[in-house]
């Protein structure tokens, strides 16, 4: 009331200061005068006036905030509304200790805030679709729990009853309660799958005599792919079918006929062993190992070093893939473009790949 009362009479003496010297202008300037003598005097007098009455009301602004500084020392104990601390408070309308609680209260009150309109929201929507005996595929798949998809996919395989109006279809509610009634158990389980014993072995002996490989070699290639074993009477037997499965992924290719050792390679090309070794490993040349001998493609070196010119790639044609692979030239260009699939433009003619085509359409396998 005081800082009102304060601040009305700043104003009122505000209005009268400004508004006096336009006062005086308008009164005076319509009827003309002449100047008095005493009129220097009056302004003095009337400024002094001015001064005093600024000067009252700024002690009633002193005054007015001591009186709400003297409010404000007022000490109140009181129990903090989040965290239950006891802490001293200046204004009854205080509810928090510090300004930690109150943003955490003001979360709280938010977050239940919208857990209740969600609520809300939510009993809006369930409770019309329970009592109604005609539902859309949209609350069909709301009641069920599964994607609106899932529910027009089991309308086209009649897993669902459905009828469709224009721009329109609805599902009865009593054919998805009798859906429940009649399921059967299903005879795809998961059953355990059996193992097959494993009956044929080769010894550590064996797999060095056939192989030529070292004994640590053996259980550096069991470890690595994982070959079972066994141990009786002292010795280690080893599954056949692995070891022979690892080694013919490993078996060099069939076509290559001619070989060169390392011993032909230094005579030939004048390379130290440690060369050689960086040679074929940086140009991918295919090797063999028999015994304890290495063979290297002497083809593949060849074409390495220079001596002879590698051999052109082969391609097919549109034509001649359609034909081949039975596809119609949509179907053609759609598997090339979306598999990456190699191809040149030869003129007015584009060609494919022809390894990269036939490994496309091989037939899946399981290594």
């Amino acid at each position: 009331m005081a800082l009102f009362t304060g601040a009305f009479f700043v104003a009122q003496v505000s209005l009268i200061i400004v508004a006096k010297p336009f006062y005086a202008i308008f009164c005076t300037s319509c009827v003309p005068h002449k100047p008095k003598v005493g009129f220097t005097v009056c302004q003095m007098v009337d400024n002094l006036e001015r001064l005093g009455t600024l000067w009252y009301a700024m002690k009633q602004i002193w005054r007015t905030k001591k009186i709400i500084k003297m409010a404000s020392n007022i000490e109140i104990q009181k129990k903090c509304e989040w965290c239950g601390t006891i802490f001293t408070a200046h204004k009854i309308t205080t509810a928090y200790c510090s300004h930690r609680c109150a943003n955490l209260a003001y979360k709280d009150r938010v977050r239940k805030k919208r857990i209740q309109e969600f609520h809300l929201k939510h009993d809006v929507e369930l409770k019309p679709n329970s009592e109604k005996e005609f539902l859309t595929p949209t609350e069909v798949a709301a009641f069920l729990g599964v994607g609106r998809t899932s529910i027009y996919r089991y309308i086209k395989n009649a897993k669902i009853k459905a009828v469709r109006f224009d721009g329109k279809t609805l599902v009865r509610r009593s054919d998805i309660d009798k859906m429940f009634d009649y399921i059967i158990a299903s005879n795809n389980e998961n059953k355990p799958k059996e193992k097959t014993p494993i009956s044929d072995f080769y010894t550590t002996a064996e797999v060095k005599e056939k192989y030529g490989i070292k004994d640590s070699w053996i259980f550096h290639i069991a470890k690595e792919h994982n070959i079972p074993r066994t141990f009786h009477r002292g010795k280690t037997y080893w599954s056949k079918k692995h070891i022979d499965d690892y080694f013919a992924k490993k078996a060099p290719d069939p076509e290559i006929k001619e070989w060169y050792s390392t011993q032909d390679m230094q005579e030939k090309f004048g390379m130290t062993l440690t060369a050689i070794y960086s040679f074929v490993s940086k140009n991918a040349i295919p090797k063999k190992k028999v015994g304890i001998m290495v063979y290297y493609s002497k083809k593949h070196v060849d074409i390495a070093k220079g001596l002879i010119a590698p051999e052109e790639p082969k391609y097919y044609t549109i034509a001649e893939a359609m034909e081949r692979f039975n596809l119609t030239r949509d179907q053609l260009y759609h598997y090339v473009k979306y598999h990456n699939i190699p191809r040149i433009k030869v003129g007015k003619y584009t060609k494919i790949l022809w390894a990269e085509l036939d490994k496309f359409f091989e037939p899946p396998k399981i290594e």
